[in-house]
């Protein structure tokens, strides 16, 4: 197979070395909008270079992998779908609620595999869970706990065009929500808080979040998410329903110090960033990707799919900012 790779940065470097150790890759091109730059990155990992996105794709590509900054998603994914090439994006796949509609519309209209990079899906924790919650052995669920904690905060740049934590951060979690219960949100209530750097609130963001989900069956998921968990990169879940609990994220790596005497768990290390708690995660991810290109796979996390939780971010972010119970009925959808 002939991958081409968009952005080569810090995600985009990682997406190519775990690409060119899959079996099937046999050739993989990358470009980056920062030419210096990405030759550097394209010379120092052995793979090949392309000027442009459009050079890239006109390479006769088995498959394009969308890595680039946030606001390129759209372009470059809308470029992959109208030349023809099965797409992998990294989230979100726009940066706007109507521009994300308009791809899934797109992406539904042509018979073009786009797999989009939530790759908790991936992640052995959160398979299991799915599977326990599907057989039934929880009975039926009543409550969610989700956890997403960073260590520390990005760099001030990256705020202004990240979206806000609950497209950049929580949207994790709300598409795994979906894929662990198999139910939909129909209702969000959602407030926030800034305890750090000015910058946070000077973009009109948060650096600490909390939101409290009703689902379509009448499951409540409790969602928190912050900039500032000094401890250790922390993503749970917690699935509790009347016969039975399952947590995902409660290994020798958590991110917390018992106060009940006696304890030693967990004795560490702990991780201290997504791609360190996500490596084998996206390793899977892009092995399936390249499964979906050679059309032996559908899509695991469609368009549609990426849709659905960024209106999900999408009413959380009104209902902080208007202080009220927000239904997803009230968000443009398809």
């Amino acid at each position: 197979m002939r991958i081409g790779l968009a952005g080569v940065g810090r995600i985009g470097a990682f997406h190519t070395e775990t690409l060119k150790a899959l079996d099937d890759v046999d050739e993989l091109v990358v470009t980056d909008a920062d030419v210096a730059v990405g030759r550097g990155v394209a010379e120092r990992l052995g793979v090949g270079w392309a000027d442009t996105p459009q050079e890239l794709l006109g390479l006769g590509l088995d498959g394009f992998v969308v890595a680039a900054a946030t606001n390129a998603h759209a372009s470059l994914l809308r470029a992959g779908l109208e030349a023809g090439v099965p797409t992998f994006c990294e989230k979100p796949v726009a940066g706007t609620l109507a521009e994300s509609i308009e791809l899934a519309k797109l992406a539904a209209s042509v018979d073009v595999p786009v797999h989009v990079g939530f790759q908790r899906r991936f992640d052995a924790g959160y398979q299991r869970a799915a599977e326990v919650v599907r057989t039934g052995a929880l009975g039926f669920l009543h409550t969610l706990r989700a956890v997403t904690g960073d260590e520390a905060p990005p760099h001030a740049a990256y705020i202004p065009t990240s979206g806000g934590i609950f497209r950049d951060c929580n949207v994790h979690d709300f598409d795994i929500i979906r894929f662990v219960t198999g139910h939909e949100v129909v209702s969000v209530f959602a407030t926030g808080s800034n305890r750090g750097e000015a910058f946070f609130g000077q973009a009109g963001d948060v650096d600490t979040a909390a939101a409290v989900l009703t689902l379509d069956d009448g499951t409540l998921a409790q969602v928190s998410s912050t900039r500032y968990n000094g401890a250790g990169h922390d993503v749970r879940l917690e699935v509790v329903g009347s016969a039975g609990s399952v947590a995902v994220g409660l290994d020798d790596s958590l991110a917390l110090t018992s106060a009940e005497p006696g304890v030693t768990f967990p004795p560490g290390p702990v991780h201290h960033s997504f791609m360190d708690r996500f490596l084998p995660a996206y390793r899977a991810e892009l092995t399936a990707f390249a499964d979906v290109a050679r059309g032996l796979r559908p899509s695991p996390c469609t368009v549609a799919d990426a849709l659905e939780a960024f209106r999900v971010a999408e009413a959380c972010d009104v209902s902080r900012r208007e202080g009220r119970v927000v239904r997803l009925d009230e968000v443009e959808s398809l």
